[in-house]
């Protein structure tokens, strides 16, 4: 897997996402510190407002952004987005007010909704053999779960030398230090833009979405990770201090185990997903989602728990990690960016929808029934993506392209037959395909 960090550009892109997301990291244990401080006892409610303005701005943003993405240079763009990220990261130790956190936190993550699909559609690029991006995949993935392990003990350990407020000075760091990074290397261009208007280009990469069976079936599987990962990061810290008594360090212990499960399964997938399809391994694991969690109407005792959220953690990576690929290969390079702002978007959606499900349900009717309507959300999100994405839609078509010159792009990706103009490769959706498989 690491075999591909020799590619300069890949590896430079690479370092400023960890060190980007360290940085965050450490703002979210920060802004956790700066709610307690500001409301005290209502610090709850500040976060869970911010988590819900988090999710809103990625939502509204996100088709925004991936329609103006492919008319600007991409590396400035990128550039640009960092040190927006840095300037308001370096407002929040200055705050002294809720409702300044709430504008500074749409700021900033307006900024990450436009950053990170740009970011993630540039990988594919970067990278155009797909055994080398299905690594890249999995390292982006290791990444995310390190950070989720690496970040909290990072912050334990300087604030006890620092105040909480130079914690936003590392996520200013992090931002300056990605922009630096992604300054240092010549990203590939996503090709010709057409023109255009405004709200074709806004809605485009979500009809390309939902045009696609492998992506509808995608956004089913979005909702079955999202009703694991919200009963995860909702629940934990309630099954563990109020329903058995222990300690925040059971808590960041029960997490970590969550994270391992996750990494274990984005270092073994490269592998697996040379020899299986996308779709089985993707749908493999949006049953184990399911599975984990109608399998925690039975954890009874925190002993029980952690193989349940080892499960879930191994689960979502199986889940999640494949998605680039289908992506990729889901439309041309120029309508990437579209395409990637709309599984951003979509995919936020989703949580939207579950975390208040996992903290409304779990007050009211007990963690119990909590498990088992998210089991239940998980469970049919899978047979729905069974009926959105048949196995069929993966199978190269045949079809043909009279007119297109000889020397379009085009003609590379699938298999070209001898014959006229004619070739095969599973279902696109873009202004060259004009057929919608079942």
């Amino acid at each position: 897997m690491l075999s591909i960090l020799a590619h300069r550009t890949y590896r430079h892109l690479f370092l400023a996402q960890v060190i980007a997301l360290v940085g965050t990291g450490l703002a979210t244990v920060a802004l956790g510190l700066l709610a307690y401080e500001l409301a005290g006892a209502d610090a709850g409610a500040v976060l869970g407002t911010a988590l819900a303005i988090k999710i809103i701005a990625y939502v509204l943003v996100a088709p925004v952004a991936g329609a103006f993405a492919d008319r600007l240079p991409r590396r400035a763009m990128l550039v640009g987005l960092d040190l927006a990220r840095a300037g308001v990261a370096l407002l929040l130790p200055f705050v002294d007010a809720v409702w300044q956190v709430y504008v500074l936190i749409f700021a900033l993550q307006s900024a990450s909704a436009a950053f990170t699909p740009t970011f993630q559609a540039t990988i594919p690029d970067v990278l155009p053999d797909e055994a080398e991006y299905t690594r890249a995949l999995s390292l982006s993935r290791l990444a995310y779960d390190t950070e989720s392990l690496v970040s909290p003990l990072l912050a334990a350990a300087l604030l006890t030398i620092i105040s909480f407020h130079s914690l936003f000075a590392g996520t200013v760091v992090g931002f300056l230090a990605s922009a630096a990074l992604v300054v240092s290397v010549t990203l590939p261009s996503p090709g010709v833009a057409e023109k255009r208007g405004v709200y074709d280009r806004t809605t485009r990469g979500m009809r390309l979405y939902l045009a696609t069976p492998r992506l509808r079936g995608l956004l089913a599987l979005n909702l079955a990770v999202a009703a694991a990962g919200a009963m995860v990061i909702v629940n934990t810290v309630v099954l563990v201090q109020a329903a058995f008594g222990l300690d925040q360090r059971a808590t960041a212990l029960a997490l970590a185990t969550y994270g391992t499960g996750s990494m274990l399964a984005a270092l073994l997938l490269p592998r697996v997903l040379d020899h299986r399809p996308d779709r089985s391994i993707m749908l493999a694991g949006g049953a184990l989602l399911a599975v984990g969690l109608l399998a925690g109407t039975m954890a009874g005792t925190y002993v029980m728990l952690i193989p349940v959220w080892f499960l879930l953690g191994l689960a979502n990576a199986v889940t999640q990690t494949p998605t680039g690929r289908l992506l990729r290969r889901s439309a041309s390079a120029a309508d990437r960016p579209a395409l990637f702002a709309a599984q951003f978007a979509l995919s936020h959606a989703c949580w939207l929808v579950t975390y208040p499900l996992a903290g409304w349900v779990g007050v009211r009717l007990g963690l119990g029934s909590a498990f088992v309507l998210l089991g239940i959300v998980a469970a049919l999100a899978v047979a729905l993506a069974i009926r959105l994405w048949p196995a069929s839609s993966e199978t190269p078509l045949e079809h043909e392209h009279p007119g297109l010159p000889a020397t379009h792009p085009h003609w590379r990706e699938g298999d070209r037959k001898a014959h006229g103009s004619r070739h095969a490769h599973p279902a696109v959706a873009d202004e060259l395909h004009t057929f919608r498989p079942s």
